[in-house]
């Protein structure tokens, strides 16, 4: 995907760079406060033993997956299925893989205290949830579509309707956290962070497929999204 909006924010296409995420992109600011100046080091190993995830079926509300269920009302927005499998890079189904998701509503605004976005909050709407992945390695969420927000990183800089995803694996340091796009959005081409993942065909990996076969006659249109591991592009 070529960017017409080539610049300081946005960064012409480079093959030499590879297909993962570049964690110090020039033009998304906060890198240069995230990204690592110095070498990794390794934690002791009773530090980061913790066989898991330690969640189990029990753990989980049966209204964890479906964000519209979790408060007394309906949330504002357009309802969507979000469902895919999550397997590794040799096609294996990670059973009981951890997988959890938050956003923003319809109005592009999250319920938290530092989003100050002048967008209305949704009292039924808290924008997060959860769900063990099967036998298969799929998974399945119910949600509202998230809408566009501002987010100052450039003048008039708004980002892609988005929703992020964290995936546990099968202990706490095996994590993948990474944002599922929607397909057709305008704003790809101006946004950083989408580009900060140098390579076009590892960028379409982010983008949901629209999946009619899933859509819900008049209640909900549907997206599929696999993540596979060592190939869905992750974030730092």
């Amino acid at each position: 995907m070529t960017s017409p909006y080539e610049g300081p924010v946005v960064l012409p296409d480079d093959a030499s760079l590879g297909p993962e995420v570049q964690v110090d992109y020039p033009g998304y600011r906060s890198t240069r406060w995230r990204a690592p100046d110095r070498p990794l080091a390794t934690l002791p190993e009773e530090l980061h033993r913790l066989d898991g995830p330690v969640f189990g079926e029990d753990c989980l509300a049966p209204s964890d997956n479906d964000l519209t269920r979790q408060h007394d009302g309906e949330p504002l927005g357009e309802r969507i299925v979000v469902s895919g499998r999550v397997v590794d890079d040799g096609g294996r189904p990670l059973r009981g893989a951890l997988v959890e998701v938050w956003q923003a509503n319809a109005a592009g605004r999250y319920l938290h205290e530092v989003d100050r976005h002048p967008a209305p909050l949704d009292p039924n709407f808290s924008g997060a949830g959860r769900c063990l992945a099967d036998a298969d390695g799929r998974y399945r969420f119910t949600t509202i579509r998230p809408g566009a927000y501002p987010w100052r990183n450039h003048p008039n800089a708004w980002r892609p309707a988005h929703i992020h995803f964290s995936v546990f694996g099968r202990a706490f340091e095996q994590r993948l956290v990474t944002q599922m796009y929607f397909p057709g959005d305008p704003l790809f081409p101006y946004d950083p962070i989408f580009n900060a993942v140098r390579d076009p065909k590892a960028r379409e990996l982010l983008v949901a497929r629209f999946d009619p076969e899933a859509t819900r006659p008049e209640w909900a249109l549907a997206f599929d999204w696999d993540i596979v591991l060592n190939a869905t592009p992750f974030e730092e």
